[in-house]
């Protein structure tokens, strides 16, 4: 475990050099403890693959101070028992419009368009962090066998719910934005929406399976109440 200091106004707790299940759940203990007891001066966190930034404010709080109160946490808190997450199945539409590149990472991986689907299907995933855009995943437990090198031009326009997959991970793109990653398909699903309390379907810890549906069963699921699943 490293402690770092980021100016006067934060610390980051690194509680591993890796991107690993075992250290993503020291990461979500971390942080649900910052959230059951209030540290004074705290502001807010973030918490990412390996490490949780912590924000404060300097007129009641320092470095030294909050160093030592997580050394005297750390292990209490990260060790601490956790709740099973939950698990979300989100419904996917392969190929066509709404995955231009998986014939692609097919070709890429000398696979065919089904086996590419198959592996993409087959995991029961893990949503490490949310970062790059509002509401986007990123997505850990990706077959080896679909890792594949991000694009060398980014898309500048690329639909909100596209699948992809970029280097080791997959994502959802919650929301229309630029991006590298290679789009195998589209969810339904609205991830992120303004109204919703909070914005964000998916948080740090879910865990996700993707389900391959046909164009029937994709329109069918729009507009479906997934913020209640």
């Amino acid at each position: 475990m490293k402690i770092i200091p980021l100016g006067d106004r934060a610390v980051t707790v690194r509680l591993g050099d890796e991107i690993s299940s075992d250290v993503h759940r020291k990461v979500r203990a971390f942080t649900r403890g910052l959230a059951i007891e209030k540290w004074p001066g705290v502001e807010e966190w973030v918490p990412s693959f390996a490490a949780v930034t912590l924000y404060y404010e300097p007129l009641q709080t320092n470095f030294q101070t909050l160093k030592e109160r997580i050394l005297e946490e750390i292990e209490k808190i990260v060790y601490e028992e956790e709740r099973e997450p939950r698990l979300l199945h989100i419904p996917v539409l392969y190929g066509g419009e709404s995955g231009p590149d998986l014939q692609e990472v097919a070709a890429f991986h000398h696979l065919e368009v089904e086996d590419v689907i198959r592996l993409h299907t087959e995991p029961e995933y893990v949503v490490y962090m949310i970062g790059f855009a509002p509401g986007f995943p990123y997505i850990g437990g990706l077959s080896k066998q679909l890792y594949t090198p991000r694009k060398e031009t980014p898309n500048l326009h690329i639909p909100a719910g596209s699948v992809a997959i970029g280097g080791q991970q997959t994502g959802v793109y919650p929301i229309q934005s630029p991006g590298g990653w290679h789009v195998i398909g589209r969810t339904p699903w609205d991830l992120f929406h303004l109204k919703h309390q909070p914005p964000s379907l998916l948080h740090a810890g879910d865990k996700i399976k993707f389900v391959a549906v046909d164009e029937r069963q994709f329109e069918e699921e729009r507009g479906s109440t997934t913020w209640q699943c």
